[in-house]
């Protein structure tokens, strides 16, 4: 089921043994293209202070209620490492992180998740934390980017092809399963209004953070041939086939 990423602001988290807090940003791999962690503030309970949540955690989302209800107890978030969610998190601050929680590394395998193809919650409460030969090497860490974006961040910023200006993102549609980011959703007033059409990330050429443009190797009239967003009736998985034989690109085999 694909579902919007922009509908995840606001959202209640539940820890065990109590609420933690509400999501007011989502930090996605720019690699990858997945979600990987939820900024969480958390209110007068943690005096003001913003913590990250994987999906590793997560035991159940309530769509209609909008709420997610997580693995943890209030004590391991108040304990998380600091980090200061208005600065680019680092991949030594993500190591610290997983570290804390005995989380499998991500970033240290061939698969979506590391070693695996969803977040390994299941497997870590069977097992009480992931074993040491499972978490991956943390060498050479002050070398290696981390490559998270704010959502809050890449909203709005402009689509274009070669030469013409497209559009802007307005969100992003991930599958709730794997929590990879399956398409873009750009708004095409600029030059066709009231039109919002899907682009997958792999059309993506080249993301410049700078002047917050995203370059697709698409042409104009190939997304006004795209799928049509409506928000009413969201896309299913099976819709990504349509869309690569719209642009005549091999399907998404992620």
């Amino acid at each position: 089921m694909l579902q919007s990423a922009r509908k995840l602001k606001g959202f209640a988290i539940a820890a065990t043994d109590g609420d933690i807090g509400k999501v007011t940003d989502i930090y996605f791999d720019d690699q990858k293209w997945a979600i990987r962690y939820f900024v969480v503030d958390t209110g007068g309970w943690l005096t003001g202070r913003k913590v990250l949540i994987s999906p590793i955690s997560i035991q159940e989302v309530d769509w209609e209620r909008h709420s997610v209800r997580v693995a943890l107890t209030r004590q391991q978030i108040k304990a998380s490492p600091g980090i200061d969610t208005e600065q680019p998190v680092s991949r030594q601050q993500e190591a610290e992180f997983y570290r804390h929680y005995d989380y499998p590394l991500y970033w240290t395998g061939p698969l979506l998740w590391g070693f695996g193809a969803f977040p390994p919650l299941g497997d870590l409460l069977h097992r009480g934390g992931a074993p040491a030969e499972d978490m991956g090497d943390e060498t050479d860490l002050d070398h290696e980017d981390s490559h998270l974006r704010s959502s809050n961040e890449v909203i709005g910023y402009d689509i274009r092809e070669t030469n013409d200006l497209i559009g802007h993102v307005e969100d992003f549609l991930f599958d709730s399963r794997d929590w990879s980011i399956r398409f873009m959703i750009v708004n095409t007033r600029q030059w066709w209004p009231g039109k919002h059409v899907m682009i997958s990330p792999q059309l993506i050429q080249e993301v410049n953070w700078p002047s917050r443009q995203v370059v697709v190797n698409v042409t104009r009239e190939a997304v006004e041939n795209s799928l049509e967003y409506d928000p009413a009736h969201p896309p299913a998985e099976d819709d990504s086939a349509d869309l690569y034989r719209r642009f005549d690109k091999p399907p998404d085999k992620t």
